[in-house]
């Protein structure tokens, strides 16, 4: 027997703001969550403007007891975010549910290294006369500065460890960081496991902060952000013709997964259902999709099949949409591909004009979009497109909210490396319980 999943609960920190509807209301609105970098003095890179949550204060009821003292500021971002999920799903409210039918499964990133201890320490131990590290007294150095808890908070293990300890959950607990399609992964292989009965509940989605001088460096040197320094919050432009590059940004997106049957035994109210997953990987080159859009392509094509549907039903698509030159013609190409005559009927949207790209976070943020999507039947836009391009030629949704009939999304997520995961959700009626399985 395969398990119907459905979403009961959902919870973001984003840099728009970190309540449902607040961010929900700036994403229909246009608004950007770009602004001038100020968690690091970034005035001498290429890029000196980020996607930032501005001003963030962890909750205190979370930080009572200190257990979460050590955490990394992504795994803060996806505590919060759960709590909100966990709290809208009705999980407070004297339900008694068994550990052990309870998982966490993250698209979780990688914790910040302690770049100041790291530097200061390199320095000190610096052999000006060799050129080289004194690798002894760099070992004298760390030991004294370094802070342990906080180096074990790097692993991108630890999200998942302060979420089980939260939420008391015991059963399947699992993190997967295939760069910027992990959430939307995590939440395919979460539908999975509440689909063979491995458990009941699961806490999903991701969590990712990468503002710091490593991270904005390598994706410098990638040429993949957008240096559009004189006008931050229009930087990001997916599918226009003069877009130059993403905006990196941070956040949590975390969605509280439910059998049917449990949810409906607990009478929780059901927000939607996730009803089809595909995954594919490119192999083509780590920096690169391939220009065909080959994985891309049978990613959306097994998440049809999955969900036994086709092109026809689709009525949303969330895009990947990162506001580089390669990805959004290779997107715009895979749809074309996957759907057909489809494709230029159905309406494309990118959050992440406004949003930014959150990274390993991106996916689950923007399936909670659809989520909100099908809820309300209005369409967030594609904001800063002003220039067609010839190659992404399909109805983006430019610049303003749109209402439409949404009974079904889809959300694409592509990330470096070449992985390419798709899901898609369905609007659920009250009458759509009778046929639970």
């Amino acid at each position: 027997m395969q398990h119907r999943v459905v979403i009961t609960g959902m919870g973001w920190v984003t840099p728009l703001g970190r309540t449902l509807e607040d961010v929900w209301r700036g994403l229909l609105a246009g608004e950007s969550g770009v602004a001038p970098t100020t968690l690091f003095d970034a005035r001498s890179f290429p890029t000196t403007f980020a996607a930032e949550v501005k001003n963030y204060s962890f909750p205190p009821e979370l930080a009572a007891g200190g257990r979460h003292k050590s955490a990394a500021r992504a795994t803060l971002f996806a505590l919060d975010a759960a709590r909100q999920a966990w709290q809208q799903a009705g999980m407070n409210h004297g339900t008694q549910i068994n550990p052990y039918d309870v998982g966490v499964y993250l698209g979780g990133g990688e914790g910040p290294l302690d770049f100041e201890n790291f530097t200061r320490t390199a320095l000190a131990a610096w052999d000006y006369d060799s050129r080289s590290l004194n690798m002894p007294e760099w070992g004298r150095r760390a030991l004294a500065n370094f802070q342990p808890l906080r180096e074990i908070e790097q692993e991108p293990s630890m999200p998942i460890a302060h979420l089980s300890m939260e939420f008391n959950a015991r059963g399947p607990a699992m993190n997967c960081l295939t760069a910027c399609a992990a959430s939307t992964q995590a939440l395919g292989e979460a539908m999975e496991i509440i689909r063979q009965g491995d458990a009941k509940v699961m806490i999903s989605g991701g969590a990712h902060s990468m503002i710091h001088p490593f991270g904005v460096t390598g994706f410098n040197r990638l040429t993949a952000l957008s240096t559009f320094n004189d006008d931050p919050r229009r930087a990001c432009r997916p599918f226009d013709a003069t877009r130059g590059g993403f905006v990196i940004g941070e956040g949590a997106g975390i969605l509280i997964l439910e059998s049917l049957e449990h949810a409906l035994a607990r009478n929780a109210r059901v927000l939607a259902e996730i009803v089809g997953y595909g995954s594919s990987a490119d192999a083509y080159r780590v920096t690169d999709q391939h220009p065909e859009g080959r994985g891309a392509v049978v990613a959306i094509n097994a998440a049809l099949r999955d969900a036994g549907l086709t092109p026809a039903d689709i009525d949303y698509i969330n895009a990947h949409g990162t506001g580089t030159k390669e990805n959004d013609s290779t997107e715009t190409l895979a749809i074309k591909k996957a759907f057909g005559d489809r494709a230029r009927q159905v309406p494309i949207s990118s959050i992440k004009s406004m949003m930014g790209h959150l990274i390993a976070a991106a996916g689950a943020v923007e399936a909670i979009t659809c989520v909100l999507a099908l809820r309300d039947q209005i369409l967030p836009p594609t904001a800063n497109y002003s220039a067609p391009d010839p190659e992404c030629d399909l109805d983006y949704v430019p610049n303003a909210a749109r209402r439409a009939a949404v009974n079904v999304a889809m959300s694409n997520s592509f990330g470096f490396g070449g992985q390419n995961d798709t899901i898609i959700l369905r609007r659920f009626m009250v009458d759509q319980a009778e046929s639970a399985n």
